[in-house]
């Protein structure tokens, strides 16, 4: 009997969300195991929310919705030319609807942020599922991609800081920190530029934890989970950066 006990695997304490936030950066394979038990994934997106919200209001008061559109305009040659190529009144008409739009989408950001991650989840959900023959459940795979999406809340107040002690001249929310490729290439390379700004170091972060987090809630070996997540990643990459070099 006390040998049989002793082969009985070691039972681990639940841990709580705030428990699990933690060890998502301290200790990852151990909260991703805990969405066997529970897959409730409110906290982290509440962070994601709090955050993303604070960067946006920060960035209007230190830098201004009009400055980061133009800012912005930097990224978009095309559209820069023909606002160029209007009246000084008519751009001017023009540039307040792109600052508004800019503004308004700017604070609706989690909720877009949220659509996007849904998407995200149902992929993989299909791609572990019918490709691996995992079994998993949609909310599995929803808490998987929004713990592993925690290092944004990290590159969020990150960016408040630089806003904070800096003057954000060159502020825009597709790049708000330097934490990627993009000063060594020139913005008017769209495709490299875009590809750039997406080989950014907490993307790179979450991505990793994704594959961790599939990993410890399937059978499948690490080195599989991670790579159906990158390829995932740099089909999404290759297809927006087209698109950028194509349109903007």
């Amino acid at each position: 009997m006390s040998s049989a006990a002793a082969a009985l695997p070691p039972q681990t304490e639940p841990l709580s969300q705030i428990e699990r936030v933690v060890d998502t950066f301290v200790a990852p394979s151990k909260a991703f195991t805990d969405l066997r038990r529970s897959a409730n994934w409110l906290v982290p997106f509440l962070l994601v929310i709090v955050t993303s919200e604070a960067l946006v209001f920060v960035a209007d008061k230190r830098v201004g919705f009009d400055k980061i559109a133009e800012n912005s305009l930097v990224l978009q040659p095309k559209a820069a030319a023909r606002l160029d190529q209007l009246s000084p009144d008519q751009r001017a008409r023009q540039m307040q609807k792109v600052v508004s739009i800019t503004s308004i989408s700017s604070y609706l950001s989690p909720a877009i942020v949220l659509v996007f991650l849904l998407i995200v989840a149902a992929v993989l959900l299909a791609s572990f599922n019918f490709g691996t023959g995992a079994q998993l459940s949609f909310n599995q795979c929803m808490a998987v991609v929004m713990y592993a999406s925690l290092p944004a809340v990290i590159k969020a107040l990150l960016a408040i800081l630089a806003l904070a002690i800096g003057s954000g001249e060159s502020f825009t929310f597709q790049n708000p920190l330097a934490s990627n490729l993009s000063p060594l290439i020139d913005p008017g390379s769209h495709f490299l530029y875009s590809i750039a700004i997406n080989a950014d170091l907490f993307t790179i972060w979450t991505l990793v934890l994704t594959g961790i987090g599939f990993a410890c809630l399937t059978k499948l070996k690490r080195g599989t989970c991670m790579g159906i997540v990158f390829g995932w990643w740099a089909a999404w990459v290759l297809g927006i950066s087209g698109f950028s070099a194509i349109f903007s």
